[in-house]
C-alpha cells in the first residue's frame, strides 16, 4: 500500500465520517510538486541558474528578439515584487546574462535584455529544461496528458481566476 493510501485508510478507520479524497489528491500533488522542483532545480543548477534566475531569461527570451523588456514588463509577467525582481536582476547582471539599457530619451527609464551570453545560456538550459518536463510526465499516458492539463487548468482557474 501506498503512504498517502495508508494515510486516508488510517483516518477512514479513525474518522469514517470525513470525506478523505481531497487528502489523498492534495498529498499526491504536494509530494510530487517536491520531485518536480528537485529535477528542475537540478536541471538549473547545471548552468548555474536559480529557477527564479532561469524565469527572468526565459521571459525575456520568449519576449522575441531584441530580447528586452522593461523592469515593470518582467513584473508582470513573473509575479513578484519588485525587490525579488530587483535581487534577480542584480544577480543576472552580475553573472554578464543581462544588461540594464538606459533610455537616451528619459534616463530614468531603464529595459533589461539578454547579453550574448545570456541569449546562449538561456538557449541552451530552455532545451534541457524541456527535456525534464518531459522526463517528468513520461509515466503518464499520452492519451490522458489533454484531459490531466484540462483538469489542472480548471482547478487553477478556481484560485486565480480567467
Amino acid at each position: 500500500m501506498e503512504d498517502i493510501d495508508r494515510v486516508v485508510a488510517q483516518w477512514g478507520e479513525q474518522k469514517p465520517h470525513l470525506d478523505t479524497a481531497p487528502m489523498a489528491i492534495l498529498g499526491r500533488f504536494l509530494r510530487l510538486q517536491k520531485h518536480i522542483e528537485a529535477e528542475i532545480s537540478a536541471c538549473h543548477k547545471q548552468f548555474d541558474l536559480t529557477m527564479g534566475e532561469f524565469d527572468v531569461l526565459a521571459t525575456l527570451r520568449r519576449a522575441g528578439q531584441p530580447y528586452t523588456l522593461t523592469p515593470s514588463g518582467l513584473l508582470s509577467s513573473m509575479m513578484l515584487t519588485s525587490g525579488a525582481m530587483t535581487n534577480r536582476l542584480d544577480k543576472l547582471e552580475s553573472k554578464h546574462l543581462i544588461a540594464r539599457v538606459h533610455s537616451t530619451e528619459d534616463r530614468r527609464s531603464v529595459s533589461v535584455g539578454l547579453t550574448k551570453k545570456g541569449l546562449a545560456v538561456i538557449d541552451e538550459a530552455i532545451e534541457q529544461h524541456v527535456l525534464i518536463q518531459h522526463k517528468l510526465v513520461k509515466s503518464l499516458p499520452d492519451s490522458d496528458v489533454p484531459a490531466l492539463n484540462q483538469l489542472l487548468k480548471t482547478w487553477l482557474t478556481g484560485f486565480e481566476g480567467d
